[in-house]
């Protein structure tokens, strides 16, 4: 039997984002890079956590995505935390547009990966937790590895 091979190869998670918001309506939209951006991140040099999505005069941008210089770059080289433009389509923009300003939801991107070699982004509307919703989601995970590490022991003689 013969496997597949995946179209998509996973360059950063933003894994603070699913910490920090409630994550609806995920989309993926393309990137406008530059050539040594491009060759940074195939050697996976970029950083979501703090980044986020602002729309000017009908565009969408992310302000604060890291993509580190590319090493072999030249005089040419990009800045680092320059504001990418997103390629969505018109009627996503508009309708994500109206979702951020009538409602309490900012977008935030959330992976990075190659598809079919050209880098996505996907992106969410998140909507902020409260400190209360954090601290619930640690009491869980807590639990969850407690639970785990009495199961795993549970065979093993205590001495």
């Amino acid at each position: 039997m013969e496997k597949k091979k995946s179209n998509t190869h996973l360059i950063a998670s933003n894994r603070k984002a699913h910490f920090n918001y409630f994550l609806s309506e995920f989309i993926e939209c393309g990137l406008e890079l530059k050539g040594t951006e491009i060759k940074s991140l195939r050697v996976h040099g970029v950083t979501l956590n703090d980044a986020y999505v602002v729309f000017k005069k009908g565009e969408a941008y992310v302000i604060n995505m890291h993509i580190a210089p590319y090493e072999k770059g030249n005089i040419f080289n990009h800045e680092p935390l320059r504001t990418r433009r997103l390629l969505m389509h018109k009627k996503e923009i508009m309708r994500y547009q109206v979702a951020v300003e009538t409602t309490n939801q900012v977008l935030i991107p959330t992976k990075m990966y190659f598809k079919k070699g050209r880098a996505k982004l996907e992106i969410a509307l998140g909507k902020p937790k409260k400190l209360y919703d954090k601290r619930e989601v640690i009491k869980k995970k807590d639990q969850q590895r407690e639970i785990r590490k009495v199961l795993k022991n549970k065979g093993k003689a205590v001495y």
